[in-house]
């Protein structure tokens, strides 16, 4: 895979994941409202648990990407977060049901639910952008620009993620196969981006394998 194709399938990851976060987290409103209602404190604990986890994203996606740099841990990044977002599909009601018995005022129990729903994937999913700022910048004057054009990217996805799944998905699917499909989409997408990496990987070896045998 040459530079200009590593890159936009970069900036294409990037993309997603900004489009999947916001998909996801409008969707929180849905699948907390039966339990919790849909007033102003239920989007208060959505929005809160979705800043906090992606802060702490940002945070470890940076650390991560200092000591490690490579396209196959970018897509183990992409798989687990689509991994830990099938537990929002298959196990949402049963959370919500041993909550919402056990706290009675809907402002802490909204809080506790989207924490247990959402807290986990969208770190992961926050770990995307700066890791993916490491993977791209390889000179340092650079990396501003760099960084913005990603931020962009990702910026566009969410705006993107917003408008689609309010005026479409959910018009034409139900919120467990859209939350499936956005956790089908990132796996798969993950899964490509291993077997580029792993090809990529194995290339190298062989070119090198030629090299020192000459």
């Amino acid at each position: 895979m040459n530079d200009l194709r590593r890159r936009a399938l970069i900036y294409t990851l990037c993309f997603c994941s900004g489009f999947s976060i916001m998909g996801i987290e409008l969707l929180g409103g849905r699948i907390l409202a039966p339990f919790f209602g849909s007033s102003i404190h239920i989007w208060g604990s959505i929005i809160t648990v979705f800043m906090v986890s992606l802060s702490i994203g940002y945070l470890l996606g940076g650390k991560l990407s200092v000591s490690t740099r490579s396209l196959k841990m970018f897509a183990f990044i992409y798989i687990f977060a689509g991994l830990w977002v099938l537990p929002i599909v298959f196990y949402s009601n049963n959370i919500m049901e041993l909550i919402f018995i056990n706290i009675e005022d809907t402002r802490y129990g909204s809080l506790l639910a989207s924490s247990c729903l959402f807290l986990i994937p969208t770190i992961i999913l926050g770990m995307i952008s700066p890791y993916s700022v490491r993977l791209l910048v390889d000179n340092h004057n650079e990396s501003g620009k760099i960084a913005g054009k990603l931020y962009f990217v990702s910026t566009l996805g969410s705006a993107l993620g917003t408008i689609i799944t309010s005026f479409y998905l959910v018009l034409l699917f139900d919120i467990n196969q859209i939350v499936l499909g956005f956790s089908l989409v990132l796996i798969s997408l993950g899964l490509i981006t291993m077997n580029i990496a792993v090809s990529k990987g194995a290339r190298i070896e062989n070119e090198a394998s030629h090299v020192y045998k000459k």
